[in-house]
């Protein structure tokens, strides 16, 4: 988190759309935290998106369109059937830039992020800052005010947050367990 992750995909849309290509963007419907139809950065990049639930919902949304691009936002909530069907939009042509987090908030591969970086072509991996000491940081550790007892909210890795939630650290400086 706070990697530049959407800001990158927002850079990339917009420079395919400049460029005259078909381009669709899709997020997670479980990220309604700038609308349920935009990606939007941390620093306040947007652009319009279309909302999926799942990735039998973003393959509804992309069947018939002849793109040239399809970017994908919070790739890490469409689990493990998002790699075989960013495989078929692949393999009939389309370019897939996809946007998530490839570690939870307690330092396991969040899927599928993982296996796609295995399959990609390019990946592009960002990091934020560390918030301790300024390095570089791959993980994010979650961060909330006050006992979390047994919320289970709190434990799930679908919590979708922000700064008020989560905050960027080095391996140094992230604990697993907190």
């Amino acid at each position: 988190m706070f990697a530049g992750k959407s800001e990158e995909l927002v850079r990339r849309v917009r420079r395919a759309q400049l460029a005259g290509l078909a381009v669709e963007v899709i997020n997670h419907a479980l990220d309604e935290r700038h609308g349920a139809a935009q990606v939007a950065s941390h620093s306040g990049l947007r652009v319009s998106s279309r909302p999926a639930s799942d990735v039998d919902a973003l393959m509804e949304l992309v069947r018939g369109q002849e793109l040239d691009l399809l970017a994908i936002d919070e790739a890490q909530f469409f689990g493990a059937d998002l790699v075989p069907a960013v495989g078929a939009l692949v393999l009939a042509g389309t370019t897939v830039v996809v946007a998530g987090l490839c570690v939870t908030f307690d330092g396991r591969p969040f899927e599928p992020l993982p296996s796609l970086m295995a399959l990609a072509e390019d990946v592009t991996k960002l990091t934020a800052v560390c918030a301790v000491c300024g390095e570089d940081a791959g993980f994010h550790q979650r961060v909330l005010p006050g006992d979390v007892g047994d919320d289970a909210l709190v434990r799930a890795a679908e919590h979708v947050g922000g700064i008020e939630t989560y905050q960027a650290r080095c391996r140094r400086h992230f604990d697993a367990v907190a």
